[in-house]
């Protein structure tokens, strides 16, 4: 089955809603906090810059590596074989495996937490980062998905999808949606309420530019949830999108900048520090000498383009396709969509770097 059609939004709403902001707006955090370590930045960034924005929730994602796994084990299987395999990630499963070898770790020594732990977790760490904040929470945390869509029109329930039909329908200005994550949570909120189409602009960053010819399959925020994914390009949502590679894939941080900018900024300084020096991501890919390499932020763009688009770049185009094989396809016929083409990096961090400051002081 098929989601059903969409009735377009008039060209003068979907451009009102398309223009960068120029006041506060209100904000939903659609996050999948656990998942490494950029989503607390982000929100971190988002809860200390209340002059542009007003977060009045923060909803969990479902997040999970475990559908790297079979495709790891029959990569692993092939270079031992000495044969030939595909390569759908970004710096490529050879890399991967010879570094686990070198660890004396295999591809089955892997252990993945599934979608419904990954939420539950990415909750859990929501709530450490208002309480490393000094701030409260209450009414404002709310769980999410505990699995993916199985088809075009399944309506995965949550209490997330509720609180965001509810804060679309309230308020006299729009909901801005920050998705850092798979967007299982926001397509089900669609699905089950259309007409908050009109309310709402999401702002979601993953993937490949729409004009890039590359399969878009190492994204992970696009194929966790491949029919919510597809979803929010084709419903005619207001969107705001921006590409993670390589766009969002420029927001580096390295770990002197961290001893230099973000230790001694209070409990959430030598929190985020914490994570950098402790990124789960780094043994589950093996990756080594970790003091001399950089970590890329990705989530804070979505931060970025709110509190100052001229941070991040920005064209109006028409909104792609995503193909059976998680290609680009262009149709220029199709809706428009706002799509970020570049970052202003030292900019965006600075701006972070202050307000940790100034929180601290």
């Amino acid at each position: 089955m098929t989601y059903p059609a969409f009735k377009p939004l008039s060209k003068e709403l979907m451009q009102e809603r398309l223009t960068p902001p120029s006041s506060t707006v209100r904000l939903l955090i659609d996050t999948d906090t656990a998942n490494e370590i950029d989503d607390q930045y982000a929100l971190a960034w988002a809860l200390l810059s209340p002059q542009h924005m007003t977060v009045e929730a923060v909803t969990a994602e479902p997040f999970s590596f475990a559908h790297h796994q079979p495709q790891l084990l029959a990569a692993e299987q092939a270079i031992e074989r000495g044969d030939t395999h595909q390569e759908h990630l970004v710096g490529g499963f050879q890399g991967w495996i010879d570094r686990l070898h070198a660890q004396g770790r295999r591809a089955a020594d892997l252990q993945f937490v599934l979608p419904e732990q990954g939420m539950e977790l990415s909750y859990t760490e929501i709530e450490t980062i208002y309480r490393k904040l000094g701030m409260s929470s209450a009414g404002k945390v709310f769980r999410g998905a505990t699995r993916y869509m199985t088809a075009a029109d399944d309506i995965v329930e949550s209490e997330s999808v509720d609180t965001i039909i509810d804060l679309a329908k309230s308020g006299s200005s729009p909901l801005y949606i920050a998705a850092m994550g798979c967007v299982t949570n926001i397509a089900a909120a669609i699905l089950k309420a259309p007409e908050i189409r009109e309310n709402i602009v999401v702002i979601w960053t993953s993937a490949y530019p729409s004009s890039a010819p590359h399969c878009n399959r190492p994204s992970l925020n696009l194929v966790q949830d491949v029919h919510a994914s597809r979803l929010i390009f084709d419903c005619g949502v207001p969107h705001i999108y921006l590409p993670g590679y390589h766009v969002g894939a420029q927001l580096k941080i390295s770990l002197p900048e961290m001893t230099e900018f973000v230790s001694g900024c209070g409990a959430i300084g030598e929190y985020l520090h914490h994570l950098y020096t402790n990124n789960p991501l780094h043994k589950m890919f093996a990756i080594e000498d970790t003091g001399r390499r950089t970590w890329v932020i990705w989530d804070i763009i979505n931060i970025a383009w709110l509190i100052n688009p001229d941070w991040v770049p920005t064209r109006l185009t028409t909104s792609p396709i995503l193909d059976e094989n998680l290609y680009w396809k262009k149709d220029q016929s199709r809706h428009q969509m706002r799509e970020a083409h570049d970052v202003q990096r030292d900019e965006i961090f600075i701006d972070f770097y202050n307000k940790l400051k100034t929180a601290a002081s």
